[in-house]
């Protein structure tokens, strides 16, 4: 377990940003206690300075995690967020979009979601910007990229693409969780 470089943190910053906005602070400085980033292993985990003192007693080769695991860096040294970094985007995201009942399954499944299934959308969210997606009782079900503007939408045929699927919670029982831990 390490600090992240100074590249690691300016690519994993900038990916928390398209999701947070400004809010990456919060997660830094908090009032209940102060967190941080490591990295085991290509994953970045975020965990409390506590926790992290307290997991240097353990071996490096025999530490598999420590805290809430956000997403790992790919061999091109990009950074890829994982569904066990949804609690942590829920909280702060900027631009949120709501399915409808009949859609929601599709999404679990790894679909995009299409126009059809919209109920609805925050207001002025550009294109390509990052996307928590929730249910109308308000769970987030994951996260994507907005593949049209909010006024894109408007005009858009029922089968178009509204967001572009990154993760959702169905990977927990897809059997994906190799790649999530």
């Amino acid at each position: 377990m390490r600090p992240l470089t100074e590249e690691e943190t300016k690519t994993l910053f900038q990916k928390l940003a398209e999701y947070m906005g400004r809010s990456v602070e919060r997660l830094i400085n908090r009032s209940d206690e102060r967190h941080c980033f490591r990295l085991i292993k290509d994953r970045v985990y975020y965990v409390s300075e506590s926790v992290m003192k307290a997991s240097t007693s353990i071996n490096k080769d025999n530490l598999l995690g420590c805290g809430t695991c956000l997403g790992k860096f790919t061999k091109s040294g990009k950074f890829r967020l994982h569904i066990t970094a949804l609690d942590y985007l829920s909280q702060y995201t900027k631009y949120k979009v709501w399915l409808k009942p009949s859609a929601e399954m599709s999404f679990l499944y790894g679909n995009n979601v299409i126009k059809s299934g919209l109920a609805r959308i925050t207001e002025s969210t550009p294109q390509y910007a990052g996307v928590v997606v929730y249910n109308l009782a308000d769970i987030p079900l994951g996260f994507g990229v907005a593949a049209q503007t909010t006024d894109a939408c408007k005009e858009l045929d029922p089968t178009g693409n509204v967001v572009l699927h990154q993760a959702d919670v169905g990977e927990y029982l897809r059997g994906l969780e190799e790649d999530m831990f």
